[in-house]
């Protein structure tokens, strides 16, 4: 008998290239229209916001079918910033994997918590998620998870393990955020709402978010330690070349222990160039490449050797960067076709005919749905929330409880929408593929819009306020 074929998941090229054409056909069907923008002062200064009131038709402008090819390339052009950034990033990294310092770093942490390896997973992810709700901590994650994907193989885990204690455990605390100037921030700015007020709230919140997330993991963890092959992974993780071998390590010496200070002395100066001087892609790239060239002299690699491993490093990450283009040109033939702000208008207007207890719920949804086209929370709130805020007003829905579902429907996806460039970026770092993640954390992004469905409901029943 002839065995059935499994079907096959497409590759997230194809899926990309199939959800941009969808978008080109929608260009043809829903009509074209604008908001007109105007700037307003906030506490996180002058922000350019939509002016609710001014929605008008436009000219049609349906993308023909070669602005449906050059979406990509010039999505490739708008995105290289974040392009760039993971080459420069994945390099240095191969430069850093390249002197052994972190196999010998890494090896001695192993050795250190040999038989209780679980009790790192939740510990990370609480430092996780307090960057991601009091920071915003996003990009800012990227360098943390190669290192982490090779302590969590050496330790018996698997790379999903290594990147999820990093980016659930920031994705959590930004999606249960008390203090993100990025969003709560942003939001609260423009609804004209005390800056982070409903803290005690907001707290709450976040400690769901977190345990959902630290749960999550650490029963996955757990099966993984005590059956490998359970892994999505697990083929691909045995072919990984820098993994460590914990039966003939690189000697933990002076020098190494020299090269980790380095890159510590360089986490830190990146945490504090962003909240600092606001930091963003080309100062952190010139951050980790001056990094690789300081330990590539400490490590003795060699003019050629520094090169070597530099391309080496990019050469692995390359895949997964472009990835971030191609999700980018979703957004440009959106653009292109003029139908986000009427996707946006059209959404507001089904949310006011309906009674305030489900449009409570409506506007949370709509921010879930908004967030997979527009993945910046700062971007997402000067596009919304104008229009949310006096439509709240309207519908009996309080402005803190339309902040809340901003909040938490521009959080819960963005480690699972492919249109998330940071999100992207750490995929390639990992060198997962995105469609066996979307599969394997699917049911905790299920359980975070259920848990801050409810959260929402909850606010509207009690007046989450001031007002």
């Amino acid at each position: 008998m002839e065995e059935k074929k499994k079907l096959k998941v497409p590759h997230v090229y194809v899926l990309l290239i199939a959800i941009i054409l969808v978008c080109s056909a929608l260009t043809y069907i829903i009509p074209a229209g604008n908001y007109d923008m105007m700037t307003i002062e906030t506490d996180s200064g002058a922000r350019e916001v939509v002016d609710p009131s001014t929605y008008h038709s436009t000219e049609s402008t349906p993308v023909n079918l070669m602005e449906f090819l050059s979406s990509i390339p010039r999505g490739m052009n708008e995105a290289a910033g974040i392009i760039f950034f993971i080459f420069i990033v994945g390099g240095s990294f191969g430069v850093l994997q390249d002197t052994g310092a972190i196999e010998a770093g890494l090896g001695k942490l192993t050795k250190t918590f040999s038989g209780k390896e679980t009790l790192l997973i939740p510990v990370i992810m609480l430092a996780f998620s307090f960057g991601g709700a009091v920071i915003g901590m996003a990009e800012e994650t990227l360098p943390f998870i190669p290192i982490m994907v090779s302590l969590c193989i050496a330790l018996g885990f698997d790379s999903i393990t290594g990147t999820a204690v990093v980016l659930m455990g920031a994705g959590a605390g930004f999606a249960g955020a008390f203090m993100n100037p990025f969003t709560v921030g942003v939001a609260q700015g423009i609804a004209e709402l005390p800056l982070f007020s409903g803290l005690k709230f907001r707290l709450m919140v976040f400690a769901v978010m977190v345990a959902i997330a630290i749960v999550f993991v650490m029963r996955y963890a757990s099966k993984i330690k005590e059956n490998p092959q359970l892994s999505p992974m697990y083929e691909i993780d045995r072919q990984r070349k820098n993994n460590l071998d914990l039966d003939n390590l690189h000697e933990f010496g002076g020098r190494e222990k020299l090269i980790l200070l380095i890159f510590i002395a360089s986490i830190v100066l990146l945490i504090y160039g962003v909240i600092t001087y606001g930091w963003y892609f080309n100062e952190i790239s010139a951050l980790f490449l001056g990094m690789a060239i300081i330990v590539a002299v400490i490590g003795k690699l060699g003019l050629n050797g520094f090169a070597e491993s530099l391309a080496k490093g990019m050469a692995g990450v390359a895949a997964g960067a472009l990835i971030v283009g191609f999700a980018r040109g979703i957004l440009v033939v959106l653009t292109d076709g003029n139908i986000i702000h009427t996707i946006l208008y059209s959404a507001a207007n089904l949310l006011s005919t309906l009674p305030s207890a489900v449009t409570a719920i409506g506007m949370y949804i709509f921010q879930c749905l908004l967030n997979y086209i527009i993945p910046s929370g700062s971007g997402q709130a000067a596009v919304s929330i104008p229009i949310l805020a006096p439509l709240s007003d309207m519908v009996g829905v309080t402005r803190q409880t339309a902040v809340l579902a901003f909040q938490l429907g521009d959080g819960i996806s963005n480690i699972f929408t492919p249109t998330s460039g940071y999100f992207m970026a750490g995929l390639a770092l990992a060198k997962i593929p995105w469609t066996k993640w979307a599969k394997w954390i699917l049911p905790a992004i299920l359980l975070w819009y259920l848990a801050g469905g409810i959260f929402v409901m909850v606010a509207q029943m009690i007046q989450f306020g001031p007002f």
